[in-house]
């Protein structure tokens, strides 16, 4: 059955008309549009339950002429992520209703949320490439406006830069694999498309029916373009999932209020980058292979990393926000990793720990608010035996850090064992260095065991004697924790029926041909089983000496050039050095130097061009005679007594030589039109000449040697572009196709065609073309004139500041 079209264009129209009138209702309801916005989220929510099950394509042409639509497919991957975008913000909604009592800017906040939302929803149901990068920037966009939710604190305006910096710039990269994808179908599938899955022309095709995925490799692979396709995406998978090194994004964004922080940066926004490599997954992943090329390597490499080296950094955490930011990092390697094995168990570990970090995640977030909101602080040294204030708050962290240190039964240890069992049987069929992939995941596992225990003594051992009273919190903070810890609970007593519900068809999605999943609690022993417990009883035994593995940590971390945060810092700082120069020596406020630059720019590019294009000019010496050598002689002359012309009057007079000289010598060239145009221009040009002259000084006055030699380069290398320019055009043998355009579209009579009447209007080939297409011609004259007025009229406005001559 077909999803309903209607209703999918509701889901992505609903969250963005509710940030539209957040302004008119929070003057209505206060504080309490966060249920309003809750109401929003669960609308969106319950329209998706409607659509269970009714996997497929809706098309809505968006820019005909460009090929480009706003495909949605709904699959079970789709569907998996844009659940849990609604179903989490419901939670975090009600859950702001209590965290956010008198926070400033409030409106912004709901109404920046909600279009977060939307955003999200628009990047897991879209499958064209450009609605996906659209929707995928403006996600980055709300980050930015919810990271800097406190405008006057500088570390928040800092994480807010640094996040939309790292995350735009990978979406950038990410679009240029997106283009170089377009080019490639159109030579692999007949026809160019941006559309990745769902339709017969698609680049992977419609799964079960069409498979164009072989095709794409094969065309990518022909032109040398697989690997740089795939590091292109990944970069911007990496980006946006906090991946070593673009993790360094992640802590920083904690500035953010909590509930963003769970909303954003553990359920949804950190998600698309995972995501989007679940998508691509059978694109480049092969059936029946053990290591897919290019793919296998990159991504398992990526995300053990990530999860190792991210998990050290959460133990050497001193704030409860920081360590959670950096376990998300880990997570999200451990998901990366998954998808990043070919074998059918990859894609398992992926998809099903994206719903289970979800699930843990966002509670310990909500958590940690409520840690921060009632305790007054969030300094990990600073808490302790919190389970004598927080009782429920205490359970449900503790079923929460257990899933997340993947202990036995609950819902992050199936998951970690489905990456055990894929790094092993990898390991194991391809031998010699892949035996790294299990030591990597336990090395890394071990750590995640180490922060998660520290995490749940903030509620047991003493209380710290400085700490404070404790609030209980209010039930709009408690219950969305609850309902996270109750569905934590829920999946870890019967992981096959989150299978059976939305894990299934959710790894169907990343993957080609027919599979059957299964989830069950091992009941003997095998490698991943010992491998998990080998993670529990080292974790165990280093949790003793935590505090000399948190100390060794800090030190090492405070070597400047041992952190990321060093070179980014470093970079940004040398940017911002070389930006300084820009009023000094560009933004001076004298006319030369806009001019200079402009000029300078235009020729620098356009001899890169050249130099880049391997554009050659014939250095064959031209016959002319000796009545057109004359006249180019003297139009030489001319132009050499501009240049030592003492005053307007003067020049203008010898530049006129030079535009006469031009005319005679196309009269001499048989082209008497084309000289008729210019004597007109060149008299026109020269009354205007001499009347703007009366409003100027007569003479030029002195001008500096050095100022002189500046503006003869200047001069010299725009004349030098605007020479080669003339001889690379003149020399060029026009597009054969540009001919075929015209008489295709208008062919010489006697035998008129009806397409000749259609399109050109005329009665031959030459009126067509001067009265219809000469349009256009025409248009783009207009456009430079008036641009040219406008600049007239600003110089006319500037001319009393700067220079004075």
């Amino acid at each position: 059955m077909q999803p309903d079209p209607a209703i999918l264009l509701s889901v992505l129209a609903i969250p963005f008309v509710g940030a539209a009138m957040v302004p008119l209702v929070y003057r209505l309801l206060g504080e309490r549009t966060a249920y309003f916005a809750a109401g929003i989220a669960m609308l969106c929510f319950v329209l998706l339950l409607s659509q269970y099950e009714n996997w497929g394509t809706v098309t809505v042409n968006w820019i005909p002429s460009l090929g480009v639509s706003l495909v949605l497919y709904l699959d079970g991957l789709a569907y998996l992520i844009a659940l849990l975008a609604s179903g989490v913000g419901v939670l975090v909604f009600v859950y702001s209703g209590g965290y956010m009592h008198g926070e400033p800017g409030r409106m912004k906040y709901y109404a920046a949320l909600l279009a977060f939302m939307g955003s999200m929803l628009g990047v897991a149901l879209v499958v064209d490439l450009i609605s996906l990068f659209v929707f995928w920037e403006l996600t980055s966009v709300a980050s930015f406006i919810l990271i800097g939710h406190y405008q006057r604190t500088p570390s928040s305006l800092y994480a807010a830069r640094k996040s939309m910096l790292i995350t735009v710039s990978g979406g950038l990269f990410m679009l240029v694999g997106f283009l170089i994808l377009h080019l490639v179908s159109g030579q692999a599938l007949g026809g160019m498309t941006f559309t990745l899955i769902g339709t017969e022309q698609s680049l992977i095709g419609i799964p079960g029916e069409v498979d164009n995925a072989a095709a794409i490799r094969g065309a990518l692979h022909s032109a040398g373009l697989f690997i740089p396709v795939l590091v292109l995406l990944a970069i911007g998978a990496a980006t946006k999932s906090a991946q070593v090194p673009f993790h360094i994004w992640l802590p920083n964004a904690m500035e953010a209020p909590t509930p963003v922080s769970a909303f954003l940066h553990s359920a949804t926004m950190v998600k698309a980058g995972v995501y989007l490599i679940g998508r691509f997954r059978p694109l480049f992943v092969p059936e029946h292979v053990v290591i897919a090329e290019g793919w296998t390597l990159l991504f398992v490499a990526l995300g053990l990393a990530t999860m190792t080296i991210a998990a050290i950094l959460a133990v050497g955490a001193v704030d409860i926000k920081e360590l959670l930011a950096y376990s998300t990092a880990s997570h999200l390697g451990l998901i990366v990793a998954g998808f990043g094995f070919a074998e059918v168990i990859g894609g398992e570990a992926g998809v099903f720990h994206i719903l289970n970090h979800a699930s843990f995640k966002a509670a310990l977030f909500l958590i940690a608010g409520i840690i921060a909101h009632e305790a007054g602080t969030r300094s990990i040294a600073d808490l302790g035996g919190l389970r004598r204030d927080l009782p429920v708050t205490a359970i449900i962290a503790v079923i929460a850090s257990l899933s997340m240190a993947g202990v036995p039964p609950f819902n992050g240890f199936y998951s970690k064992e489905f990456l055990f069992d894929a790094a092993w049987e990898t390991a194991a069929q391809t031998g010699g260095v892949a035996w790294v992939f299990p030591v990597v995941a336990v090395f890394g596992s071990v750590f995640t065991f180490l922060y998660s225990v520290r995490f749940i003594m903030l509620f047991f051992g003493e209380r710290p004697e400085e700490l404070g009273e404790v609030h209980r919190p209010p039930l709009s903070m408690l219950a969305p924790v609850g309902v996270l810890g109750l569905l934590v609970l829920g999946i870890s007593i019967s992981p096959q029926t989150a299978f059976n519900l939305l894990v299934g068809d959710a790894i169907g999605s990343t993957m080609l041909g027919e599979h059957h999943f299964k989830v069950y609690f091992p009941t003997k022993v095998t490698p991943p089983v010992l491998m998990s417990t080998i993670t529990i009883v080292t974790g165990l035994l280093a949790y003793s000496v935590y505090d000399r593995l948190h100390n060794g940590i800090r030190r090492v971390r405070s070597i400047p050039p041992v952190t990321a945060n060093y070179y980014y810092d470093s970079t940004i700082e040398g940017l911002g050095r070389w930006s300084n120069l820009v009023p000094r020596y560009v933004q001076t406020r004298i006319l030369r130097t806009y001019a200079a630059v402009v000029l300078l720019s235009v020729s620098a590019i356009a001899l890169g061009g050249y130099v880049v294009g391997g554009a050659g000019v014939s250095l064959a010496a031209p016959t002319l005679a000796a009545p057109i050598i004359i006249i180019l002689c003297v139009a030489v002359v001319g132009a050499i007594a501009v240049s030592v012309a003492p005053s307007h009057i003067a020049g203008v007079l010898t530049l006129s030589i030079v535009g006469f000289m031009v005319a005679v010598f196309y009269v001499l060239a048989s082209a008497p039109d084309l000289a008729l145009t210019q004597l007109v221009i060149e008299t026109l040009v020269l009354v205007i000449f001499l009347l703007v002259l009366d409003k100027l000084p007569e003479y030029y006055g002195e001008l500096k040697r050095s100022r002189a030699v500046v503006d003869g380069l200047i001069a010299g290398a725009v004349g030098v572009t605007v020479a080669l320019t003339v001889l690379l055009t003149t020399a060029a043998h026009p597009n054969d196709s540009i001919a075929h355009f015209f008489l295709e579209r208008a062919p010489v009579p006697p035998n008129p065609d009806p397409v000749f009447v259609d399109w050109g209007g005329g009665g031959n080939i030459v009126n067509v073309i001067l009265v219809d297409f000469r349009a256009f011609d025409t248009m783009g004259e207009i456009s430079v004139v008036a641009m040219a007025a406008l600049a007239v009229l600003t110089l006319i406005g500037m001319r009393n500041r700067g220079e004075s001559a």
